[in-house]
């Protein structure tokens, strides 16, 4: 864990001297960059803030029950209100990524705004496009982070039940319920505190992982039946869907969430790979148990990244060649593994 108390004095001089502050998460946010971005705004909003948060895009269906969602502006569905926002902020922080590419196309007015920038954030190689970095890739989660600078900024420990739920949220979507990631004793501290003070489990597990739509359900084994190879003589397996799939079975956003972990339980399988044909481009979600980078393979391989056991990347050709090229390239990678 980072020394979060050395940024913390900074954190408060900007949040205490702003007057307007804006959130912002990436472009298709998961369940951390939710979950992040909720439990700040509920801190900050407890202190007397002025407070607004901004999604690039449209938020995943499965998410949309948590506490304060609705106060989430989409930058695509209103893009002058998002713009004046953008405009009147004294404070931007952006939670869960670093790259400003990953504001979509919101990410020239944000970066061109003369505001104050501050990074939150745990994946590898941050770019520089912030006046203040927080940066700890040794969190399983952005949502533990914004525990441990929550904790500092309220100088002791911050609790309320939709504080609690966001952060939980953020931890257990970013680790598959604790099936990945790099998590630590810390975390379950964490998660334990959580629970501790009043955290559902079974609510928010199940509104998480059992809310899904029969068409999903179908999807999901369409995929598992029709949709996935072994790459022969590796360690290796893919799933792909094509855009008519996703039409067939009615596609909502985040229907696809998880569909790349389902490779890892076949035996013998420690890297997985899932191609989602968009307009334009091929979706890539890597993810890997062990010592295989799924990182290093998407900065190398599909202009990506993220973590050492979970990434995701971009191709941008048809989805055959999305997969020829990838059945190459892991081949290669994976040569005496």
């Amino acid at each position: 864990m980072v020394n979060s108390g050395k940024y913390i004095k900074k954190l408060r001089e900007l949040t205490d001297s702003s007057g307007n502050i804006l959130l912002v998460c990436h472009v298709n946010p998961d369940g951390d960059a939710i979950g992040s971005m909720l439990a700040f705004w509920h801190y900050l909003s407890s202190t007397g803030k002025i407070v607004n948060m901004l999604s690039p895009n449209y938020l995943q269906e499965f998410l949309l029950w948590m506490n304060g969602a609705e106060n989430i502006n989409i930058y695509l569905r209103n893009r002058k209100k998002a713009v004046r926002m953008i405009n009147e902020a004294g404070l931007i922080i952006f939670l869960d990524f670093n790259q400003p590419s990953r504001l979509g196309e919101a990410e020239r007015a944000i970066i061109n705004s003369p505001a104050v920038k501050v990074m939150i954030d745990h994946h590898v190689d941050p770019h520089t496009f912030a006046d203040l970095i927080i940066s700890d890739t040794s969190c399983c989660a952005t949502a533990e982070l914004i525990h441990e600078i929550v904790t500092g900024l309220n100088r002791g420990p911050y609790s309320s039940t939709a504080y609690d739920e966001a952060l939980y949220v953020g931890i257990i979507t970013d680790t598959g319920n604790f099936e990945h990631g790099s998590f630590t004793g810390n975390t379950l501290r964490i998660v334990a505190s959580l629970i501790d003070s009043g955290v559902d489990r079974e609510k928010v597990f199940s509104m998480i992982y059992n809310n899904f739509s029969v068409d999903r359900m179908r999807l999901q084994g369409l995929a598992l039946y029709s949709r996935m190879k072994i790459i022969e003589g590796t360690p290796a397996a893919c799933i792909w869907l094509t855009k008519e799939d996703l039409i067939n079975h009615s596609y909502a956003k985040g229907d696809t969430e998880g569909f790349v972990n389902m490779p890892l339980s076949i035996k013998g399988i420690s890297v997985a790979a899932l191609f989602v044909e968009k307009e334009g481009f091929i979706k890539v979600s890597l993810r890997s148990h062990g010592s295989f980078s799924v990182n290093d393979f998407a900065v190398r391989y599909f202009n990506g990244g993220g973590h050492n056991n979970a990434a995701g990347g971009e191709f941008y050709d048809t989805l055959d060649k999305a997969l020829g090229y990838f059945e190459d390239s892991i081949r290669n990678e994976l040569a005496g593994i």
